[in-house]
């Protein structure tokens, strides 16, 4: 294990990080709001701590190898997270706890959106603007984790099925090409931000809440501006686009590429991935408004009922968590649907959270195939995706990876009872935290601030352990991963 290479690295992560607090502080002496010490203060302290850490090892050089590359991706989240709270902590507008100001920072920089803040919209503008630049960053982060790092480390859902792309998606190993593959991710992803801003800014937003609220939807984040999210505008317009844009971040990103150079549209139709994500939503979309009609929730009103049904079939199932409404409200079957759908979660490359729907397909696929085993016990059945047949090989780690994924969720929830919740609050509570989900039912309905302090760091560790599909931090807590 190469420490000082580690170390260099998060060194020099802690050094650029703390150049985020600049546009806060841009936003405080617009706004005038009394921020800008808070996050100067953050800039000095956060720039010092990688200066230090970088100092004594800015020498060394090394290749690094796969163990490596695991303790640094877990390290970057957990200490990007933890530092991220430090302008929480300085600021005089908020009196949080060091578990509430990680707690709110982890959640934004894993793109979780779990919060536990309350008059929201009450907060400086500079702190409100931080927490969606958070998980902005952090969406971001993700993607190039997904595409580029993950499939090095043996890990993640684009490790099954590569995009059939040459070029910078196409990437294996650490090598300076994945400087070419984040140079691709941030023009779309900078892209997709300015075009929801825009039509944000178009449908009624104010400049600030049209930034804001764009950066919470491309990277599925879920952090609102106001204490009742998408639903303090009220606006259908709005919610469209909203629902526009938390998909296009929920496709992988690998395939945003391919259509991108392409300039055909061809690559979404023919990717099996995207078919099998569209068909998933439009059964959410279906169980769910044929619920809110039988229930007669919206008067009849057809749109409306249309309307919400797809704001939170997306928004769950992406694992944003964004509310158009008050969905924990809803007839009781829809909520738990809701936040079972988060499990399946977006596309592999993407921001999206749970166990990712290339793993879904297969696993069903899979299915299928031993179905029909049973009828014809001599036939000889391949599992295909897409133009593809699976490997065995391929299909047991899929199966390993939610085997793992499920007993995870299992026991976090049960520790979460053990903390005195009843077990709808303690499953939206996993389902927020491991899913990336961020939003709860039930006992959680109104948010995370008077869940115990145990609960919280729970929460947390499962944010970073669904953030870096499970196996990533798992693998370091397994004696062989340590030994020389």
């Amino acid at each position: 294990m190469h420490y000082a290479l580690i170390a260099r690295i998060l060194g020099i992560l802690l050094m650029v990080f703390s150049f985020s607090m600049v546009p806060p502080v841009v936003v405080a002496w617009y706004y005038q709001d009394g921020s800008e010490l808070a996050f100067l203060g953050s800039f000095g302290i956060i720039f010092v701590l990688g200066l230090l850490m970088w100092l004594p090892v800015w020498r060394h050089k090394a290749e690094l190898q796969t163990r490596d590359g695991f303790l640094v991706v877990t390290l970057f989240w957990a200490v990007l997270g933890s530092i991220g709270a430090v302008p929480l902590l300085l600021s005089p507008a908020l009196d949080l706890s060091v578990t509430d100001a990680v707690f709110e920072a982890i959640s934004g920089l894993t793109t979780t959106g779990a919060t536990v803040l309350t008059g929201i919209e009450d907060l400086p503008n500079a702190l409100r603007y931080y927490r969606q630049q958070l998980q902005w960053l952090g969406g971001m982060g993700i993607i190039v984790l997904a595409i580029a790092i993950l499939p090095m480390l043996g890990v993640g859902g684009m490790q099954l099925f590569k995009a059939e792309i040459p070029g910078p998606m196409k990437e294996a190993k650490l090598t300076p090409r994945i400087a070419e593959t984040a140079k691709a991710l941030w023009i779309i992803y900078v892209a997709f931000t300015i075009a929801c801003a825009l039509l944000y800014r178009w449908a009624g937003m104010s400049w600030f809440d049209a930034i804001g609220h764009s950066f919470s939807t491309v990277s599925t984040g879920g952090f609102g501006m106001y204490d009742a999210s998408m639903a303090h505008f009220d606006s259908a317009v709005i919610d469209m686009i909203a629902c526009l844009f938390i998909f296009l971040g929920a496709v992988s990103f690998a395939l945003h590429f391919a259509v991108w150079r392409g300039r055909s549209v061809a690559a979404y139709i023919m990717d099996p991935e995207f078919r099998f994500f569209v068909g998933m939503l439009t059964l959410y979309v279906s169980f769910i408004a044929g619920g809110l009609w039988l229930f007669n929730i919206y008067q009849g009103d057809a749109l409306t009922t249309l309307r919400h049904a797809l704001f939170q079939s997306l928004s769950f199932s992406t694992g944003t968590g964004l509310t158009s409404t008050d969905a924990a409200a809803w007839p009781s079957y829809i909520p738990y649907l809701l936040v079972l759908t988060s499990f399946l979660g977006g596309c592999a490359g993407s921001t999206g959270g749970g166990m990712k729907i290339i793993r879904a397909a297969l696993v069903f696929h899979h299915s299928l195939r031993e179905l029909r085993r049973l009828i014809y016990p001599t036939g000889v059945f391949a599992v295909r995706f897409g133009r593809r047949a699976a490997d065995d090989r391929v299909l047991q780690a899929v199966w390993g990876f939610v085997g793992v994924y499920i007993t995870v969720a299992v026991i976090i929830t049960l520790l979460f009872m053990m903390t005195g919740m009843d077990a709808g609050t303690a499953l939206s509570t996993t389902t927020a935290s491991l899913n990336n989900l961020g939003v709860g039912i039930e006992g959680v309905a109104g948010g995370f601030s008077e869940v115990s302090t145990f609960a919280k760091w729970l929460m947390c560790f499962a944010m970073l352990l669904g953030r870096l599909e499970v196996f990533t931090m798992l693998v370091l807590f397994m004696p062989l991963f340590w030994r020389q």
